[in-house]
């Protein structure tokens, strides 16, 4: 039996736009925010790496609404 992968991608946004970006590869959940050279980092889980693109947004802010694409 085989087993398939899927890869996605989900595009973060706040109040005021696009705050950043998960990609999923076989490495785990990337988190790019809006406007940096580099990623944040990559994680486990979609839940994980929602919660550290969270965590990198503004003090204040209020939950992000996610959109695959």
């Amino acid at each position: 039996m085989s087993t398939t992968k899927t890869r996605g991608l989900w595009v973060a946004y706040g109040t005021n736009g696009v705050v950043g970006s998960i990609r999923h590869s076989d490495d785990g959940y990337t988190v790019v925010m809006s406007g940096a050279d580099a990623e944040t980092g990559t994680y486990p889980s979609l839940e994980v790496a929602k919660g550290a693109l969270y965590s990198h947004m503004r003090p204040g802010s209020g939950w992000p609404r996610y959109q695959e694409h």
